[in-house]
């Protein structure tokens, strides 16, 4: 007797409706979609860079004409607003057509010069596809974030086994369809859905590598369950980021852009604005300037709203639990605060004066407050920036240059942008990712294309000499001849 498919309901998170259906995919369908994934993986890294060049070039031309219909899904099903979401299809667009066009240039086999001992040998290192990659996305940024690995693998020659959120499933299938309107010979990227087993499951599965973009918790499930078989992963988590704000800066710039980092996409962005550490001189105007900007948001469900609902629900109770904690020990809410907290919808909460051990300066909230306390200079600012475990992003604001680097340089962070918020997204040859308890390894860019790769070294004799060391046979006074011409090429220590 058959049995009945587990399914679930991916909801519209702004009045509930069903998006669509997809089955709770278990471990043996897990590890029959990534079989079909290994003979696809053969075929698509035999075709070569050209062929996959012109493919992926053909899937960017499909996101570009379709993206109205893409943000529209991603409005539904996610929550925020359609012009939010083009923004990530356009960045998205972009970075396939960097990793389209630049993936041989990256990854192409190059020679390596000889050293001294190997003079008679020619060298070069080549960059070969792992195989088949698990990638396991988001639902904060449904198309952005999974696309700086789907495509940069696919670009590296591997075949992709994409498990989206629970939360946002048809982003998935309708970026895996449209993959497979310009691949349709082979399964070269493929859809698993289902909850945290189905997740595990392809972990187990065998792929090459899992690339997990999620909580630092979900993330550390996601490693331990990799571990077992030595599954390379790649980990990109939360994040704590800071705004740095010196007494020289230009205030309104700097408060436009924590606020719209603070706030955009309802602060559920993994690389958004929770802190700010702002020159005590210039403190007072630039906490004015945010809370105005704050109150002018106006957050819901409509198209012309500011920002739109929680996602997910449980997050709404983090958020409460911080705001409460900071208010309880001492901080004070300036815009908003615990009557601002709605059922699906969280209003802009602006907080100062948080305690630097509290709940909403050291985990990561996911949500829409933002947490402004003054400082005496800009190296206390690095100083309490580097205080949280996390190192995923920061943003430094002053007017000069050489203070603006020095600071970039100190932080403890995978990424920084200077007198702007989140820029490095929109640099398709920059790599992203962090330190700490925001994960390691990077996508995007060169470093991105090379995360889904092997490097192979290969070496050839091209002529013989006498002067042989890895042989038995190798005459006595040899050892001493090459140790006599390291000391003279080397032994000044320049």
């Amino acid at each position: 007797m058959a049995t009945m498919t587990e399914t679930f309901e991916s909801h519209s998170p702004a009045d509930g409706r069903v998006i669509a259906t997809f089955p709770v995919m278990a471990a043996d369908e897990v590890r029959e979609v990534v079989d079909r994934a290994r003979i696809a993986a053969t075929w698509w890294a035999a075709i070569g860079f050209d062929e996959r060049r012109r493919r992926l070039s053909r899937f960017k031309g499909l996101l570009a004409k379709r993206s109205r219909e893409l943000a529209e899904l991603v409005h539904a099903e996610n929550g925020k607003p359609t012009d939010d979401a083009l923004l990530e299809i356009i960045l998205s667009v972009e970075h396939t057509n960097w990793a389209a066009l630049h993936a041989e240039r990256v990854l192409k086999r190059r020679a390596v010069r000889p050293g001294l001992l190997t003079l008679n040998h020619a060298a070069h290192v080549q960059y070969q596809p792992l195989g088949v990659l698990g990638i396991i996305g988001p639902w904060n940024y449904p198309v952005f974030t999974p696309i700086g690995s789907i495509v940069y693998a696919l670009a590296a020659g591997n075949a992709v086994v994409f498990k989206p959120s629970e939360y946002t499933p048809a982003v998935g299938q309708w970026l895996v369809d449209a993959i497979a309107e310009v691949v349709p010979e082979q399964p070269v990227a493929q859809l698993i859905t289902g909850f945290g087993a189905t997740g595990q499951a392809l972990c187990e599965s065998g792929v090459d590598k899992i690339s997990f973009t999620g909580s630092t918790p979900t993330g550390k499930r996601v490693m331990a369950a990799c571990a077992a078989n030595l599954t390379p992963v790649l980990l990109e988590c939360g994040g704590k980021d800071a705004v740095l704000v010196d007494r020289d800066a230009d205030l309104e710039k700097a408060a436009d852009a924590a606020a719209f980092g603070a706030f955009s996409n309802a602060g559920q962005t993994c690389v958004g604005v929770e802190r700010v550490y702002v020159h005590q001189d210039v403190y007072d105007e630039f906490l004015g300037l945010v809370a105005e900007k704050a109150r002018a948001l106006t957050p819901g469900h409509g198209p012309d709203s500011s920002y739109g609902p929680m996602t997910m629900p449980k997050q709404i109770d983090v958020v409460r639990s911080h705001v409460t904690d900071a208010l309880a020990r001492g901080g004070r809410a300036v815009v908003g605060g615990p009557e601002s907290i709605g059922e699906g919808v969280v209003e802009p909460i602006v907080l100062t004066g948080v305690p630097e051990d509290s709940l909403a300066i050291m985990e990561e909230t996911f949500g829409p407050t933002l947490v402004v306390n003054p400082v005496r200079d800009m190296a206390e600012a690095v100083d309490r920036a580097n205080a949280a475990d996390f190192g995923l992003a920061a943003s430094v604001f002053t007017r000069s240059r050489t203070t603006s680097e020095l600071i970039a340089s100190q932080l403890r962070v995978g990424m920084v942008s200077i007198n702007s918020w989140v820029m490095y997204a929109g640099v398709s040859a920059l790599p992203w990712g962090g330190v700490g308890q925001s994960g390691f390894g990077r996508i995007h860019g060169p470093d991105g294309l090379k995360e889904f790769t092997r490097a192979k070294s290969t070496v050839r004799e091209r002529f013989g000499i006498p002067l042989q060391l890895t042989s038995f046979a190798r005459h006595p006074k040899t050892t001493e001849v090459v140790r006599r011409m390291t000391s003279v090429m080397h032994g000044h220590g320049r």
